[in-house]
């Protein structure tokens, strides 16, 4: 189907072969297109609600930051095959960020901060606000509220039911009211590409927009610790509400995920409780 896709819009790029690529997301199925393209092809309608975001706002962030990001070539057309816009991307060699593939994590850590005030200094006026395009990011953790308590009802008894309500309701008592900034809304291993042990890209801006960037720390809690993530939150230089309403971030998504997974994948569920266990040693400590 992508090779038909291609041969009726892109015709000039027909002779490339087309293949998936080594891992996939779950907004979007990728393919390499020949060596130097990817093909992204939205998963479900409210995904493909970011095609035209992409495509308006990442040729003028790419310039603006200090790291390369996917960068949109053209735009498919919905046809007969395939009911959504889609996008060719110039390829990004580098690696998935893991723990196996990070070198320095401090290093790491810091030139994420830079990437993520490089974002948040570009001129927002005119940019997407939170919505069904980037699932609610950057808007109130409130949108969250019920969800977050209905999980944690799941999983009394897996989880400390006090201790995470005391960290969700810190982050709810700590509301943002400053000026709207660039955020990318997905700072996740798999959107974080490593060269030679270093960061070398940030892709898959789906979820960007700009509002309240505390959804962007999450990794602090999902990767980082101990004296990289202070090495982060000091680069940064967010203020203690922000620091808190990220840990919120992280947390909802822990928790969603650890009741979603708890009955059908255990891997799945490990991790969430790592996550949420980081969370709560996190806040717990003297500041």
């Amino acid at each position: 189907m992508v090779r038909r896709l291609i041969a009726r819009q892109f015709p000039q790029w027909a002779h490339l072969p087309v293949r998936p690529v080594a891992t996939n997301g779950w907004d979007n199925q990728t393919f390499h297109l020949g060596d130097r393209m990817s093909i992204r092809l939205p998963t479900a309608r409210e995904y493909a609600l970011a095609v035209d975001k992409e495509h308006r706002w990442l040729p003028i962030l790419a310039p603006r930051v200090p790291l390369p990001i996917s960068v949109p070539l053209a735009k498919g057309e919905p046809d007969e095959e395939f009911a959504f816009h889609w996008s060719v991307y110039e390829w990004i060699d580098g690696e998935p960020a893991d723990i196996d593939t990070i070198g320095d994590m401090t290093e790491f850590a810091e030139s994420l901060a830079g990437f993520l005030v490089a974002l948040r200094h570009v001129d927002p006026t005119g940019a997407p606000e939170p919505g069904l395009h980037n699932w609610f990011r950057g808007g109130p953790l409130q949108v969250y509220d019920s969800q977050t308590r209905r999980a944690v009802g799941v999983l009394d008894g897996q989880v400390l039911r006090d201790a995470v309500t005391a960290v969700w309701q810190s982050a709810l008592r700590s509301p943002w009211d400053g000026r709207p900034v660039w955020f990318h809304g997905d700072v996740a291993l798999g959107n974080l590409l490593v060269r030679d042990g270093a960061l070398a890209a940030v892709i898959d801006f789906g979820t960007c927009g700009v509002g309240d960037p505390a959804c962007d720390l999450v990794i602090a809690w999902t990767l980082l610790s101990g004296a990289s993530r202070e090495a982060f939150r000091a680069s940064l230089d967010v203020d203690p509400g922000t620091w808190a309403r990220g840990r919120g971030w992280a947390l909802w998504k822990a928790l969603i995920t650890y009741a979603g997974a708890l009955q059908s994948d255990h891997a799945a569920a490990a991790e969430a409780k790592r996550v949420i266990d980081e969370v709560l040693t996190e806040y717990a400590e003297p500041v």
